[in-house]
């Protein structure tokens, strides 16, 4: 038996290590090597497997490798200077060559046949082309833009006749099963005739990733809900699978005339077109991987979350990067109490009596409460029901019982004693703003929280403990919240706003502009009780002679013990407001006796105002401003205050807040593998429990995690460990579910100016194709060469930069680091010669989109009005959030004296549901208003609207909120859909927490059905009713066809039906008088 069991053990460690190193990605071959990435960096192997060598080692991300023909050089991308840029390095080994320095990302493609590299770049980027296609020499010249109007990932083939491309980015790349606007065919355009072919979509699946193998087009394709390898023969039209992987896709293919390399379940396979057979090529990385040794840390006061105080102030407590540090106010150091790398320690909380701290902790798997003490010894971890993520726990004043909410908004209360675990009450709604936060009363018989009605204004309502009865404390006409109990036990405090109206939609655009303000009130709590300020005079009194000392003990013990009594008979009509000017409070924070603290956002002020308010006086004063979070300790005492990232007790009792910080200046020993385990898994159960349903869309979860966890072991950057992840997420086939953040080396960024104009070659310099001047209006872009007095012109020379001569031999670009937002010189000329060149000081900037996003949109508005001789407005919404809002508020009621409108919601990045816009755009005319002027034309009612038809136009990049304009704007009936189908990601997103590391994975929290209660549009996108794609030869003969074919829809629908003004009927006589009124007989 002993022997059989060493056989086995011999057997698996084989198994073992055949299986190689997982995680390699983004493979490249020449004709016997394979260059791929791990770890961020850059290795090459032999196309037989073994032991990897390292190419690049470099602190920032290093990505789209691919070997010239010859085999001889790697094209890549990097961050050497920050900012992602083409490089080019020896398949030897050397030091990279750095070829493009514009500050927008540039990224590989691929070789062309004559030996340049291609590459991805959004620097001339605008809505409906927002990148495109360049090439560059390997000697790093001035790239030139690629004859394809817009381009993502893409291959030229060998004959040069040919390129197979993707023409966008995907906004979620590992979105499993999708079928939206986004799951685009691959487009292979004939380079001289300009003419495009598409594959074949049987299923409305993604195609990505092209390569050329043998003249034919290979990509891969989700046809059969898992990518795998097909191809496309462009002279018969047929299609084929090529490779049939069932559990783990195909990414990142490569292709020469070995075959076809590709990525799948981690490892990186080798296949043979010809006779479909793949092998897996087993390779092995061993190396300095510095991300993922174990290493010290700064922490930093500004990093800090879910901080508490002690309850005599002595010490805080706070967050960080899942560990539990105090710190102490003024003598002693920091600590670290936890010292869990493979743990996610969260949100402590310190006992009334401070010999104990809580925090919840996920080190058996689940989330649970620890109780330890104060130096974190001596832990007791007490399992929770419905195991999930929780929040907010707030520790009973007599140390028996402790609070808490979870994922759901339910409240929980724990008896420590007893370890018996109390549901409380839930909340009736999601909302992105936790407000159900548990308050103890200082008899610890209550809480109370702020709740929501079904009117979605919130109350504050009670729970007690010993009758379990819950109390609704306020009516549903005013919003109420963040309660906080009077020291005596008699009144509960509150916030509240009667004109919160319109923030109950707060998903939707018409909650923007109304302003809320709250005042303060204090509800008395017992019918027998009075009002805090009832009317005072001063009078003589007549003092009672005693000198019973037993009758002052008596009346003390008395006072100091309280019992909260509620007497639910009248309560409503005993709210009580305060002296205090309504403004837009946002919270309150207990104080000592007769006092609370008020937080106010003031607009345009950094941070919060915080107000001490003196009940008795009812009178505020400024306790602190720049406030970002403020928590009391148990005994009211003292209260800990975050500003600028520093933090600082204070005393509740003084006038204002010190200037002493605490010495938060902390450090962290970290270990990244096992923080990488506990991400996975904790992203694994933040899908689980935040997603907006409860199936998972059906996804074997268990199964996933076990599928995906082993590849962790492999992850040796951040990068590897947000790519398994957003894979684990995209099993749940869903958008949104996006990944990102966390603990990036820190690069430094080398900027590089930008004069936002557009160049060209001409006679061995270059000049000035296009100047982007920033229109009119725009007080918040800059044009560098737009400002009257910088006399340059389009068709001027640029000969010099900061006193460098420059020719078209150079990049431009390449002597522009280092001169964002300052002042340099440029010398030019209408002539070719530096000979009478003028000298110009001009201001480059950081970034172009502005100028050249503003010169589309309108460019596009003058094309309209000139199409439509005059008829039409055009009215952009880049999305329907701030930006969106404003820009259609901005060109819609400026353009209503037009007849007819084209609403152009292409690249429409979403935000909010764009109510207001289809409420704005549904208005029709129900009367007029004369105007006694001297043209007597007359106001219609509503004043403001475009009374004509409505087109609107959609794309594929235009999506969840840009989802949802277009399919209420269908659903109203409103006018015709122009374009092609809209991206189909209609969740919403808001509260998934952050990983300990601060990245972030986002869990949709609401999903869209219809009136007749069906899910819609997620996955699938609004379909237009004329259906145009932008074709490649019309859109690079300066047409957009589009935009052409909306015009002409709406003057179609405008034929005969102009919407023209009522004239002013004729003068009413309206005085009226009876026959022989004058003679009065």
């Amino acid at each position: 038996m002993k022997k059989i069991f060493i056989l086995f053990f011999i057997l698996s460690t084989c198994n073992s290590f055949s299986q190689g190193t997982r995680l390699l990605r983004q493979p490249t071959m020449s004709s016997s090597e394979i260059v791929f990435v791990h770890g961020a960096d850059l290795w090459k192997a032999s196309l037989k497997g073994g032991d990897a060598m390292r190419l690049t080692s470099n602190i920032g991300l290093e990505s789209d490798p691919h070997f010239s023909k010859d085999g001889k050089w790697i094209a890549f991308t990097a961050q050497y200077d920050g900012n992602s840029d083409v490089y080019l390095v020896s398949a030897k080994g050397g030091e990279p060559k750095r070829l493009t320095y514009h500050p927008t990302g540039d990224f590989v493609q691929g070789w062309t046949p004559d030996g340049k590299i291609l590459f991805r770049s959004g620097r001339e980027g605008r809505p409906t082309q927002t990148s495109k296609f360049y090439t560059v020499s390997i000697k790093g010249e001035m790239p030139n833009a690629f004859e394809v109007p817009r381009g993502a990932y893409g291959k030229i083939s060998e004959d040069n006749k040919y390129i197979a491309y993707t023409p966008i980015t995907s906004w979620d790349v590992e979105w499993r099963n999708y079928r939206g606007g986004q799951a685009m065919p691959i487009w292979i355009l004939n380079l001289k005739t300009k003419s495009l072919i598409k594959t074949p979509q049987r299923d409305g699946e993604r195609h990505v990733n092209p390569v050329w193998y043998n003249n034919n087009v290979y990509y891969i394709s989700e046809r059969d809900y898992t990518a795998n390898i097909w191809t496309y023969n462009i002279k018969t039209k047929e299609e084929s699978q090529i490779t049939f992987h069932k559990k783990f896709d195909v990414k990142n293919i490569d292709a020469n005339k070995n075959g076809i390399v590709y990525e799948q379940g981690g490892f990186l396979h080798l296949l043979n077109p010809n006779t479909k057979e793949t092998n897996q090529i087993v390779i092995n990385v061993d190396g300095d991987l510095n991300y993922s040794r174990v290493r010290w840390m700064d922490v930093r006061g500004k990093n800090l979350t879910n901080p508490n105080v002690s309850p005599n102030g002595k010490r805080a407590v706070f967050e960080y990067r899942g560990e539990i540090f105090t710190v102490p106010k003024e003598n002693g150091t920091w600590r670290n109490i936890t010292n869990s790398n493979k743990v996610a320690d969260r949100s402590p909380v310190w006992s009334p009596k401070g010999n104990k701290i809580a925090w919840f902790s996920d080190k058996n798997g689940e989330y649970e409460l620890v109780l330890a003490n104060q130096k974190g010894e001596n832990q007791i971890s007490v399992k929770l029901p419905n195991p999930t993520f929780y929040f907010q726990p707030d520790w009973s004043p007599d140390g028996k019982y402790i609070a808490y909410t979870d994922t759901n908004f339910v409240i929980w209360i724990l008896n420590i004693e007893t370890k018996k675990i109390t549901k409380v009450d839930a909340d009736g709604y999601a909302h992105p703003n936790r407000t159900m936060n548990p308050k103890w009363s200082p008899d610890s018989d209550w809480i109370a929280y702020s709740k929501q009605n079904n009117n979605n204004f919130k109350s504050i309502f009670a729970y007690q403990i010993s009758t379990k009865k819950i109390v609704q404390i306020t009516d549903p006409i005013a919003d109420a919240i963040t309660p906080v109990w009077d020291t005596s036990g008699k009144y509960i405090y509150t916030l509240a706003s009667t004109d919160y109206g319109l923030q109950t939609g707060w998903l939707d655009m018409s909650s923007y502009d109304p302003s809320v303000s709250r005042a303060l009130y204090a509800i008395v709590l017992n019918s027998k009780d009075k009002a805090p300020v009832l009317p005072k005079t001063d009078e003589e009194t007549i003092k009672k002679e005693t000198d019973s000392k037993k009758e002052k003990k008596e009346a003390k013990k008395i006072a100091e013990k309280v019992k909260v009594i509620i007497n639910e008979n009248g309560l409503f009509e005993r709210a009580v407001a305060l002296k205090l000017p309504v403004r837009n409070y946002v919270g309150l924070l207990k104080g000592p006796k007769n006092k609370v603290f008020i937080s106010e956002s003031k607009l345009n002020s950094p941070g919060l105002i915080v107000h001490s308010y003196d009940v008795t006086k009812e009178k505020a004063t400024v306790f602190a401003t720049g406030v970002s979070s403020m928590n009391a300790s148990n005994d009211r005492s003292s209260i800990l205050i975050s500003k600028k990232g520093s933090w600082s007790i204070e005393s509740a009792k003084a006038e204002k807040a010190g200037k002493k910080s605490l010495a938060t200046n902390m450090k962290i020993k970290i270990d990244p593998k096992a923080e990488a385990h506990q991400i996975f898994k904790e992203g694994w159960r933040f899908m689980r429990d935040f997603l907006y349903v409860d199936n998972v869309h059906g996804a074997p979860w268990n199964d996933v995690y076990k599928w995906y966890s082993p590849w962790i072991n492999d992850v040796k950057h951040r990068s590897d460990l947000n790519y398994v992840v957003d894979i684990m997420s995209g099993e749940v086939a869903i958008g949104h579910s996006y990944v990102s953040g966390g603990d990036y080396p820190k690069i430094n960024r080398v900027p590089v100016g930008l004069l936002g104009a557009d160049f060209e070659v001409h006679k061995g310099f270059y000049r000035f194709k296009k100047i982007y001047k920033g229109e009119r209006w725009n007080p918040k872009i800059k044009a560098p060469l737009g400002l009257p007095g910088i006399k340059i012109n389009e068709g001027d020379y640029i000969l010099a930069i900061n006193g460098v001569a420059l020719t078209s031999k150079m990049n431009p670009f390449q002597l522009l680091e280092q001169t964002a937002e300052r002042e340099i010189y440029i010398k030019t000329n209408s002539k070719p010669s530096l000979k009478e060149a003028k000298s110009v000081l001009i201001t480059p900037i950081s970034n172009e989109r502005s100028l050249r996003s503003i010169d589309w949109v309108e460019s596009n508005r003058r094309k309209v009005d000139k199409l439509s001789n005059g008829k039409l407005a055009y009215v952009y919404v880049p999305n329907t959030s701030g930006l969106g809002f404003t820009s259609f508020n901005r060109y819609y009621f400026s353009q209503q004296d037009k007849k007819g409108v084209i609403i152009d919601e292409r690249n429409n990045g979403g935000g909010s549901a764009a109510d207001y816009m289809i409420d704005i755009m549904s208005r029709e005319v129900i009367g007029y208003f004369n105007s006694k002027s001297e043209s007597r034309r007359p106001w219609t009612t509503p004043m403001a609207g475009i009374w004509g038809p409505k087109v609107m136009i959609i794309n594929e990049r235009a999506g969840s909120g840009g989802d949802l304009l277009p399919y209420m704007f269908k659903e109203k009936n409103m006018g015709p859909l122009v374009g092609t189908k809209t991206w189909g990601g209609l969740v919403g997103t808001w509260d998934t927490p952050r990983f300990i590391d601060g990245g972030r994975m986002v869990a949709p929290r609401g999903g869209f059905y219809d009136v007749d209660g069906n899910w819609a549009v997620e996955g699938e996108g609004v379909a237009p009713d004329i259906e145009v794609h932008q074709d490649p030869s019309q859109v690079l003969l300066g047409k957009d066809p589009q935009l052409e074919k909306a015009v002409a829809e709406a003057l179609r629908l405008l034929k005969g039906n102009e919407f023209k003004l009522k004239p002013e009927p004729k003068a009413p006589i309206r005085s009226k008088r009876p026959k022989n009124y004058k003679t009065d007989k």
